[in-house]
């Protein structure tokens, strides 16, 4: 085996018809980490030989989709443009008889399958196809019927070690020959990726247990093409709280929604890396940061379900952790020109959304309608606020003077100043909030103006 042969290879492999939603992301996150563990390649690939559903505008959001969340891949492969490549697959599964042609309309097929069921059987196609003759062959033609081809199974047992979900067996026979060819011609998305996990060494694929009965199909075309099947591994799939299945068609939690609500590109990676594992969910900086301890063997069978209010939740968490230097640029883009590390580091902690800084900003620097519930209270603790600079003792002396003049204490004596001065019930501890929002701007508040 020789070194690329060898090397770990994933791919993630969307059609473009719709947006991504963060189960197919989840599994581009895990293909991802599991090649950069391993010093690999990480290939994206877009499935895009249905030209009904495929669009261009898909390929473009996925594409910043996953830039977005840092998920660079080593190459790019569009399957429309490797037709030639599927020909000559096809034609050598012909050769080798694996391939044979089909005729009946969708609806004949529709009724084969409500009939077997309605008998208590699985609805397995029946082969009839491989009965026809080159008479009957000639009469569908002349009907102007184009065939649809199916891959023919061989019996026997097909068995795997999954990544996840362990030892997998089925027994062919009790699986459908699948269709690889549509009646116009183009090839399905089984034999392609096939063709393409060939070509393109990949060693490794890692997705969702609906593609179980696929990974069987497949392994047989592996081998009818003269290839050692790659290792698979099959996740369950994501759910929503209520155990409804994620779909781009329903634009189901799509990520370019979330990218545009501000989150955090960390916060949906921590979360869809390690949910469904044995490591307790939390926020990490960086992907390089989720590699040592990212194992497969972490992952159960269970049914994992993405919760938008543990998302928002890392993301907070995650927030209150960055340092200023990786933000500064990210608030003057928001509009905070003047920002310092001194105002991050006072309003960090409560923020949900970066664009929260805004508020705040606008609390310490711009005008607000102040809350006074008291104004007697409030004209008081104006007239004791200090003369000269103001640093980080100031609030506690101040409160203390407010304190002996009016005998309040505890959430009477706060609360009505943080409502005077910020407009919020709470927010940023005072004590920092306060040198920035200045004497001038204190006292109006307190008075009652809009400063």
């Amino acid at each position: 085996m020789n070194a690329a042969e060898s090397t770990v290879t994933v791919r993630f492999a969307p059609s473009p018809s719709g947006r991504l939603h963060v189960g197919n992301v989840r599994i581009a996150i895990l293909n991802w980490l599991l090649s950069r563990k391993a010093g690999g390649r990480f290939i994206l690939r877009f499935d895009d030989t249905d030209t009904e559903r495929s669009r261009e505008e898909y390929v473009r959001m996925a594409e910043e989709d996953l830039g977005w969340l840092g998920l660079a891949w080593d190459e790019k492969v569009r399957q429309s443009a490797r037709l030639d490549r599927y020909r000559a697959a096809i034609d050598k599964l012909k050769v080798a008889e694996r391939l044979y042609p089909c005729y009946e309309t969708p609806e004949e097929l529709a009724l084969k399958r409500k009939m077997l069921l309605s008998r208590g059987k699985p609805p397995i196609y029946d082969r009839a196809a491989l009965q026809l003759d080159a008479t009957a062959h000639r009469k569908f033609e002349t009907e102007g019927r184009a065939p649809h081809w199916r891959f023919r199974l061989e019996d026997g047992e097909i068995r795997w070690m999954d990544g996840v979900r362990g030892d997998v067996h089925f027994e062919a026979e009790n699986v459908s020959d699948p269709v690889l060819i549509r009646a116009d011609g183009t090839p399905l998305f089984i034999l392609p990726s096939v063709v393409d996990d060939i070509d393109f060494k990949v060693t490794d694929v890692l997705r969702g247990e609906d593609h179980v009965t696929n990974t069987a199909v497949q392994i047989q075309i592996f081998e009818a093409l003269e290839a050692k099947p790659p290792r698979f591994a099959h996740l369950p799939l994501l759910t929503d709280l209520h155990g409804k299945g994620l779909s781009k068609r329903e634009d189901s939690l799509a990520v370019s929604e979330l990218r545009d609500e501000g989150l955090e590109p960390m916060a949906l990676n921590s979360l869809l890396a390690l949910i469904g594992s044995s490591d307790p969910v939390a926020p990490f900086a960086s992907l390089e940061a989720l590699l040592p301890n990212f194992d497969l063997r972490k992952f159960a069978r269970a049914t994992p379900k993405f919760d938008p209010d543990e998302l928002a939740s890392v993301n907070a968490k995650l927030l209150h952790e960055l340092p200023f230097s990786e933000v500064v640029e990210r608030l003057r883009a928001i509009g905070l020109d003047h920002v310092d590390e001194g105002f991050w580091l006072a309003v960090r902690e409560n923020l949900a959304r970066l664009s929260d800084a805004l508020g705040w900003w606008r609390v310490c620097h711009a005008e607000i309608a102040p809350v006074v519930e008291d104004a007697d209270f409030a004209r008081k603790a104006a007239a004791l606020l200090p003369e000269g600079e103001w640093g980080a003792d100031t609030w506690q002396a101040w409160t203390d003077e407010v304190k002996k003049a009016t005998g309040r204490k505890g959430k009477a004596l706060y609360h009505p100043l943080r409502l005077a001065l910020t407009g919020c019930e709470r927010g940023p501890e005072l004590q920092n909030l306060l040198p920035m929002i200045g004497r001038k701007r204190a006292v109006a508040r307190l008075q009652g103006q809009t400063a």
